[in-house]
Formats: C-alpha cells, sequence, structure tokens
C-alpha cells in the first residue's frame, strides 16, 4: 500500500518506526520500494555521492527534479520526498512556493525536505499552505556547512528545542534531526507530535535515514560515525571489474555461451 503523511503520523502513534533511505536512480529505487522502505529521499547527497562533490552546495533545483523524476515513476509503495536544495527556498516566501511546487508538478514527489528551524518558520507555512507536504531538517545541516565551520555534532538543546517545535507550528509533517547527541533526539522526539527521522541522533527517534551509497558500501571516502555499512557493494565491484579485464585481456571471455 503507497504511504502517505497520515501513515507516518499513525506509525508514530503507534511506535512503528519508520525506514528512510536514498535513491538517486532507477535500480536502487526499485529495490528499496519492493523491500518496503517507507520513505525515500531524493537528496542533495547526490552531489557528493553521485557528481562527486565536496559538499551538496552546488546541487540545482534541476538536478534534484531530474533525478526525482527517475526514482518517482517506480514508486509503488514508498513515499517519495525531494530535498529543496541550497538557495532554492532562502531567497524569499514566493520562490519557495514556486520551487516546492516545481518538485512535485515536474519531479512527481509527494513533499519536500528543507534545512532550517525557526527562521524559515514562515516558508514551511507558505509551502504547506499551498498544498505541499514538508519535511524539515534541523540539527546539523550541510547546507550550513560554511556558517558552522564544518560538519560538526549539534549541542545547543534550546536550539534545537526551539527550532524542532518552530516547525511542527509551521506544519511540517515530519522532521529530520541529524547530528546531535541522542538524548536531545529523544526530549524532541517526546515532545513533538510529528514524527521524527534521525541521522547520527540516536535510537530514540521515531524513524531512522541513511544515504544508500554510504549503507551498502559504494561510498569508500571518509564516512560519519553515525554509517553502519550492510554491505561491501564496491569491493564487490572491484572485484567483478578486476575479473572482466583479466578476461578481456587474456580472450577468456566472451566465451561460445556469450555470442549469437
Amino acid at each position: 500500500m503507497k504511504k502517505t503523511v497520515n501513515t507516518f503520523k499513525k506509525m508514530k502513534q503507534e511506535g512503528e518506526k519508520i525506514t528512510v533511505l536514498t535513491a538517486y536512480e532507477y535500480a536502487f529505487a526499485k529495490i528499496i520500494d519492493e523491500e518496503n522502505i517507507d520513505m525515500t529521499l531524493v537528496g542533495d547527497s547526490l552531489g557528493m555521492v553521485v557528481q562527486g562533490e565536496k559538499n551538496t552546495l552546488g546541487v540545482t533545483l534541476e538536478d534534484i527534479i531530474y533525478h526525482t523524476k527517475i526514482v518517482s515513476k517506480i514508486s509503488k509503495q514508498s513515499f517519495i520526498v525531494a530535498d529543496m536544495p541550497f538557495m532554492s527556498y532562502q531567497v524569499s516566501i514566493e520562490e519557495a512556493v514556486f520551487n516546492a511546487g516545481r518538485l512535485i508538478k515536474e519531479g512527481g514527489a509527494e513533499a519536500v525536505k528543507l534545512e532550517g528551524g525557526i527562521e524559515f518558520k514562515d516558508e514551511i507555512k507558505a509551502i504547506v499552505r499551498a498544498g505541499i507536504p514538508v519535511q524539515a531538517h534541523i540539527g546539523l545541516m550541510p547546507q550550513s556547512v560554511h556558517k558552522v565551520g564544518g560538519y560538526k555534532v549539534q549541542k545547543d538543546e534550546k536550539k534545537i528545542l526551539e527550532d524542532a517545535i518552530a516547525v511542527e507550528e509551521a506544519g511540517a509533517f515530519s522532521v529530520v534531526l541529524e547530528g546531535i547527541p541522542a538524548d536531545i533526539a529523544k526530549k524532541v522526539t517526546n515532545k513533538l507530535s510529528i514524527p521524527t527521522i534521525g541521522i547520527g541522533a540516536g535510537v530514540s527517534c521515531d524513524g531512522q535515514v541513511l544515504v544508500i551509497n554510504d549503507m551498502i558500501g559504494l561510498n569508500e571516502d571518509y564516512l560519519p560515525k553515525f554509517v553502519k555499512k550492510y554491505a561491501q557493494i564496491g569491493d564487490e565491484t572491484r572485484k567483478a571489474v578486476k575479473s572482466y579485464i583479466k578476461e578481456v585481456k587474456g580472450s577468456k571471455f566472451p566465451q561460445k555461451k556469450h555470442c549469437y
């Protein structure tokens, strides 16, 4: 059954954990949808894991629309959330609503996610007023990497709680808590009526999200402490490539059974 915002509200009420993974292309989106992932995020993390950039800041709205189109066409069960990239909502409320609308109309997303707490309360409220569900994102916010001086754990409990309450009051249907101490995340989760989705925020959150490239071992660069590798696809792919090269060089591939 196709998930909706009401699904997640009910899951929090009943204490059922929410599962979220990123996806950027057809094959992985199909796999995680068939395995009944609750929510699929087309994240601006694609800047790092797909485009090879050092951060997410260069990702454009067109990039997110393109990848969301691919992911949304395969989704039969998972709820599709598209990231609002850097400078797609910060300039004005009107531009924020317009760009959120493009992600829904052109990309096929069912909700949008934006980084920021109380300072973006009005933007969240306006997007929700336009009929678009919003997932908020507080704590460590990768789009503010230069402002905070790197990817640092956020420990200001007062600020985090203020931001969490603000985004809920603005109408967000859920909120991502990134890079905050587990005890603070637990307090936020208990305080809010909307689900919290943790990434580096401990087990007490209502759900968890990971970047799929990280959790299956495709990203061989630095990984944050909160990432668990559930597979080593990068290593297996490397072995396969080496075997392919060896067989082609040695005229062992293709064999007769591979020919017409």
